[in-house]
């Protein structure tokens, strides 16, 4: 018989209270929470694309033959074909399973135990969590009031613990881009600049060809929004050559599966769908920014991604979320300083706004 008892004493410590990221629920579970049937949810929660992946993409994943084997370590077939799509050499790029992996690699390369990183919320959540699981700290600077980063006040922040920062563009959840100017500003520092361009299809400004330029510069690309392969977890990043060589030293062997790796490849051998989900989706924005435009009581941001964020006016945020949610649409509502009287909204297809205006017409 054991006489251990207790696991909760072995596990770390800085670990033990952490705060998780808050996810969001597929539709089935949100379905049965609701009851609503799946098909009559309106899901404009997770930034995800409402067409889907290619036909293609379909019909390659149901032809594929190797399901049995491991993939490439190397991912060479995939690297190849992303070098050739962002127009860099294979030796500046890794893939990995979704941006949060790349995330969490580049945080493992880089930190020492309490090391700093330097975070502009509101942003996205990943960079704080995968922070504190890598045994760093997070380091504060707000974002103004625009949603403009703070380059003066993150220079101020910078010691000589300061190893990363990470800059969304488009901001995830605000939908701003940062300046050129503004990240070679931040590059003239000693650390690690990430600039996360998970919505770069939806507006075409990237950091990219600064790569080449900067040792210390890191861009961050995922399938998850414009290509509709969130659920297969397929991202990738372009690197300085020197940071590829180790970060495929320490990443898991086969961290990209058969099947996102399968998906990615066909997903940029058909470029005219994606294209034209990329074009619908742009101009649906710009139609949901003119419909929620009408309502007074909402502060609405122009947005370069594929979701528009919305301030309450009179700040009551969370019951709009409800009442929402009990229609069955669900959008991102976060309960964090600086958003708590904000909603982010998906673009979704034409009649997943119409679906949205109606209800928020009740609200009235």
């Amino acid at each position: 018989m054991s006489l251990f008892q207790d696991s909760e004493k072995l596990i770390r410590r800085d670990i033990r209270h952490i705060e998780g990221y808050v996810p969001i629920e597929p539709t089935e579970i949100l379905s049965k929470q609701v009851e609503i049937p799946p098909d009559k949810v309106v899901k404009l929660d997770g930034n995800e694309n409402p067409y889907g992946c290619s036909e293609k993409v379909r019909q390659a994943l149901a032809n594929y033959e190797y399901y049995h084997l491991y993939p490439d370590p190397e991912q060479r077939e995939l690297r190849r074909a992303l070098a050739e799509y962002v127009g860099v050499g294979p030796e500046y790029i890794v893939a990995g399973s979704g941006s949060d992996e790349l995330i969490d690699l580049v945080l493992r390369l880089f930190l020492e135990p309490g090391d700093e990183v330097i975070n502009c919320p509101p942003t996205f959540g990943m960079y704080s969590f995968s922070t504190s699981v890598c045994r760093g700290l997070t380091v504060d600077v707000p974002r103004r009031e625009d949603f403009s980063i703070d380059v003066p006040g993150i220079k101020k922040a910078l010691n000589k613990n300061t190893k990363v920062i990470f800059i969304a563009s488009p901001n995830n959840p605000s939908g701003n881009l940062v300046s050129e100017g503004d990240i070679r500003e931040l590059l003239k520092g000693n650390i690690i600049v990430v600039i996360d361009e998970a919505y770069f299809e939806f507006c075409g400004v990237t950091a990219v060809r600064l790569v080449m330029q900067h040792a210390n510069l890191i861009v961050l690309r995922t399938f998850s929004k414009w290509a509709g392969l969130a659920g297969l977890r397929a991202g990738y990043g372009i690197f300085p050559a020197d940071i590829v060589k180790h970060l495929m030293r320490i990443k898991q062997p086969y961290n990209v599966n058969c099947a996102a790796q399968v998906a990615a490849l066909e997903s940029l051998r058909d470029m005219d769908y994606l294209r034209g989900t990329i074009k619908a989706i742009t101009a649906e924005r710009e139609r949901m920014i003119g419909e929620l435009s009408q309502f007074t009581w909402l502060k609405v941001y122009p947005s370069q991604a594929n979701f528009v964020l919305c301030r309450v006016l009179d700040g009551e945020a969370k019951r709009v979320h409800r009442k929402l949610r009990q229609k069955g649409i669900f959008v991102r509502y976060f309960d964090a300083p600086g958003l708590r009287d904000c909603l982010r909204i998906s673009v979704g297809k034409p009649e997943h706004t119409d679906a949205l205006v109606v209800a928020l017409k009740d609200m009235c």
